[in-house]
């Protein structure tokens, strides 16, 4: 009987910690933005520069000048 006792405890401790942790992230702004992460993942903005042609050297070996 007194086990039961302990895994209650334990389950309302752990019950706490994950309510402490979602109250954190949402006071952290973790939530505020949904959808912005996705949609700047499938349109790309075009600003960066394409990078240099890389040009081979002798012996085998690529330059790339950066």
């Amino acid at each position: 009987m007194t086990e039961l006792l302990y895994l209650i405890a334990a389950a309302l401790s752990l019950g706490l910690l994950a309510l402490a942790g979602f109250l954190w992230a949402l006071k952290s702004g973790q939530f505020d933005d949904l959808d912005g992460a996705a949609h700047r993942i499938l349109f790309d903005d075009g600003d960066v520069p394409p990078a240099p042609p890389v040009r081979p050297v002798a012996g085998g070996v690529t330059e790339d000048k950066r």
